[in-house]
């Protein structure tokens, strides 16, 4: 049933979002605050709803009776076991279970960390579950395939949405994406911890919460599916490296390409060191992105041909992470400027491409000069060979 049939003496409808304080969940919150008037939705903190705790949602939920709930949480993709399994397993499962018994729609945000290396990876591609699987990846997976059973054999109206590399603005934590932009602004970046060639998908997080919309106005068509919410073509890692550091003006990182074995064998180094000084009572830790490490050397695609082929209308078909860059760059060197947690050498940041069109318009022979000086030796890429 579409939550636009469902029966109600009010016909304004109330929802229930878990993790609105993330990346995903403030796009989601911001989304139906301001673009959908017949939808109330609620975003409980940890305080009011804890995953963890099953009275928790069984309370608020009891309470509330909502139309819908959508579960865009996640613990620390670096957190112990307890924390993993008690928050993306458990805690999401509950939800479901919840949601079962209202018999309500319920819209679970999942990762491409369920899925392995490859090209062109379908929505029925998994990993096999195993007890040597990182704690982030196992939980994640574990919750895909006991909602897909839950869907299965009692009949649980839900929808999963796997998201790739997610790229969005007013996000607090440096995560993912913004740590690749924050470790190149703040030059902790010296070279290049990949291999030419290697690709992702990407997710545009402000593009999402119109496609959650749109599968609750239309259970009939995406209920008990699963689909790839990624942009229409992958990115080559190292050339979206050099693009920021190009737009920062960055003298680093160079254009070096480490070997994997040697960034491994750099990462236990740096972990063992950083052990030693926990010991010494100085705390420190590891970027938690490096526990996928080796996804910067694996090419993974996501194929989202089955998201073409429903009827959602993408909002934005020309967004890529490429056209929001420049956007992102500007709002994440300014947050991190008035955190002091880099100094303003960039408070003058201007897209590179936009100040040369600039010129090209106003004064053509500065630039044509500036080009002469600059860019026109023969290009290595080609003479060296």
């Amino acid at each position: 049933m579409n939550l636009s049939e469902k029966d109600n003496n009010s016909p304004r409808k109330t929802g229930v979002l878990i993790g609105g304080s993330g990346l995903i969940g403030g796009y989601i919150t911001h989304y139906f605050k301001t673009r959908v008037e017949d939808i109330e939705l609620r975003a409980p903190n940890s305080k009011k709803l804890s995953l963890r705790e099953l009275g928790d949602i069984t309370g608020y939920i009891k309470r509330l009776k909502p139309d819908f709930i959508i579960n865009a949480a996640i613990a620390a993709i670096d957190s112990d076991a307890e924390l993993a399994l008690e928050v993306n397993y458990l805690g999401s499962i509950n939800l479901a279970r919840a949601a079962l018994a209202l018999n309500i729609p319920y819209i679970h945000i999942s990762s491409a960390a369920t899925l392995p290396a490859g090209e062109d990876l379908t929505e029925n591609d998994h990993l096999p579950l195993s007890a040597g699987m990182n704690n982030y990846s196992k939980s994640k997976l574990m919750t895909e395939l006991t909602l897909k059973h839950m869907h299965e054999t009692l009949g649980l109206d839900y929808t999963m949405v796997r998201m790739a590399i997610v790229y969005g603005e007013h996000d607090h934590k440096i995560l993912g994406i913004h740590r690749l932009i924050f470790s190149i602004v703040d030059r902790s970046m010296p070279v290049m911890l990949t291999k030419k060639g290697i690709i992702h998908s990407y997710s545009n997080a402000n593009k999402l919460p119109c496609f959650i919309h749109h599968i609750l106005l239309n259970r009939d068509e995406f209920s008990g599916q699963v689909y790839h919410f990624v942009d229409k073509d992958p990115v080559e890692l190292s050339d979206l490296i050099l693009t920021v550091k190009l737009y920062v003006e960055s003298p680093i990182p160079k254009e070096i390409y480490v070997p994997y074995p040697v960034a491994k064998t750099t990462k236990g180094i740096m972990g063992s060191i950083i052990n030693v000084l926990g010991r010494m009572g100085v705390k420190a830790r590891l970027p938690a992105e490096l526990i996928f490490m080796e996804n910067f050397y694996r090419t993974q695609t996501l194929s989202n041909k089955k998201l073409k082929k429903s009827s959602f209308v993408d909002p934005n078909p020309h967004a890529t992470i490429y056209t929001e860059l420049p956007s992102l760059i500007k709002y994440y060197l300014t947050r991190w400027e008035h955190l002091n947690l880099i100094s303003p050498l960039y408070e003058d940041f201007t897209d590179p491409k936009q100040q040369r069109t600039e010129e090209f318009t106003a004064a053509p022979r500065e630039l044509m000069e500036k080009i002469h000086n600059e860019s026109v030796n023969p290009l290595p890429e080609i003479s060296k060979h």
